[in-house]
């Protein structure tokens, strides 16, 4: 009889009569904040542009009389180069506010979860963002002051933002994937991110043209609505071994800590140090040059209304499927880290073209190269989860995230600074920029 009685850690047997989750999925949560987070990105960009450039008086780039963009043969506009920068800094100064409180909250909740489990962690990350969707929407309607955006990116950081939601999700992978199938578990779960950002960037375009703002921002606020109710009811818990544990303490600082100063394998130390360092220069040019795409766009010689920009976006994100195509071919005959060389290959000569594009064919030229620019960042997530044991995972993405966050840090202090600097010159810079940081990666992971 003592040999039939269950393990002290065991999850006790479902009762037919008992209610419990029954999806052990996380790509449907993903794809809803990343449908939120899609729609709110170049949205919030050309609002600013909007209505910054109203109340400097400038508000026709979109005429046909525009001396700006309508004409073939037109110089860039003094004032134009003004609002473009203008949005350029607001974009700094919202992201830059963001981070600093998700730094701390996203280092806090991620080894939480480790004990509690990560549907805690996903529901009050994905509340945060439709909060933050909410006062968008107020801002939007009232007609409040452009600096309630940051209010409002504040807040959701406060309670992890989508980098919890990120770090969280891959955790669950990492919970619930064998370690031979994990890297392409994880590349599944990034093609989830390039799937929802596509139908989200080329419905936001279309809508926004035809309806303006408030709408799309109604579908982001339920987008983020409906990830969290889905991991309140319907999400199953992928650590099995939960116990309790207080949040606020500074053992989940250490725990972070202990990651890279003290390792359960001592030899993991350094291979941390690298992959990480690939890791943020990888995702540092890849959140720089997003968040020049639509500016970028918008200005002259280019000149793109809504609709193109939307279609720009979306292929943007196509980069995702395609890399996660790319990927489970590459691998049958090339090991991991081959496949994320090529991807950087793929990543650098998509920028170069980027920054030397002046009309709408060569642009999205560039954007077509990009298509295995996403390979490397699953390699190099598969490889960090391997380095540590099964209680540590939401640790390690927690670290991942912070990086994450600091490459959002990072890219928007320098590259929304250094494209307003270098618009006299060479609009495209930062785009060449970004593709000669990404050699530094390539010689660390070769």
């Amino acid at each position: 009889m003592a040999a039939m009685a269950a393990p002290p850690h065991a999850e006790p047997p479902v009762r037919p009569g008992r209610r419990r989750p029954a999806l052990l999925s996380v790509e449907p949560l993903v794809f809803l904040a990343t449908v939120s987070l899609g729609l709110q990105g170049p949205l919030v960009t050309q609002y600013l542009w909007d209505r910054l450039g109203a109340e400097y008086g400038y508000s026709d780039r979109n005429s046909t009389d525009s001396s700006g963009c309508g004409n073939d043969n037109a110089t860039a506009d003094p004032l134009q180069q003004e609002v473009e920068a203008l949005v350029s800094h607001w974009n700094l100064y919202i992201n830059l506010g963001g981070f600093f409180i998700s730094l701390f909250s996203v280092t806090l909740f991620g080894p939480w979860s480790d004990s509690v489990g990560r549907r805690p962690a996903l529901i009050l990350s994905a509340a945060g963002m439709a909060l933050q969707t909410a006062i968008y929407l107020l801002v939007m309607y009232l007609e409040l002051h452009v600096a309630f955006f940051l209010l409002g990116r504040i807040l959701s950081s406060l309670t992890g933002d989508y980098n919890l939601i990120l770090a969280s999700c891959f955790s669950y992978v990492a919970d619930t994937s064998e370690r031979r199938a994990r890297t392409f578990r994880v590349a599944i779960l990034e093609a989830c991110l390039g799937t929802a950002g596509m139908v989200a960037s080329i419905g936001g375009g279309q809508w926004r043209k035809a309806q303006g703002y408030i709408n799309p921002f109604w579908l982001a606020f339920a987008a983020s609505l409906a990830a969290t109710l889905y991991a309140a009811f319907f999400l199953r818990e992928s650590v099995k071994q939960k116990k309790a544990a207080k949040l606020l303490t500074l053992s989940h600082y250490k725990a972070v800590y202990r990651l890279y100063t003290a390792p359960e394998h001592p030899s993991s130390r350094w291979k941390l140090a690298l992959y990480s360092l690939a890791f943020f220069l990888i995702v540092t040019v890849h959140f720089g040059a997003k968040d020049l795409y639509v500016l970028y766009e918008l200005g002259f010689p280019l000149c793109w209304a809504s609709d193109l920009i939307g279609y720009g976006s979306a292929a943007s994100y196509l980069a995702y499927l395609s890399s996660l195509a790319g990927l489970r071919l590459l691998q049958l005959c090339l090991e991991d880290t081959w496949v994320a060389e090529i991807g950087l290959i793929s990543n650098i000569a998509g920028l170069v073209v980027i920054s030397l594009a002046t009309t709408t064919p060569l642009m999205f030229t560039g954007y077509g190269i990009l298509f295995l620019s996403m390979a490397p960042t699953p390699v190099i997530r598969s490889k960090l989860s391997k380095l540590v044991s099964e209680t540590e995972q939401g640790a390690l993405f927690a670290s991942v995230a912070c990086v994450q966050g600091l490459c959002s840090f990072v890219a928007t202090g320098v590259f929304n600074s250094l494209y307003p600097a270098t618009l006299h010159f060479m609009r495209g810079f930062p785009f060449l920029f970004g593709a000669i940081l990404l050699l530094i990666p390539a010689a660390v992971l070769g």
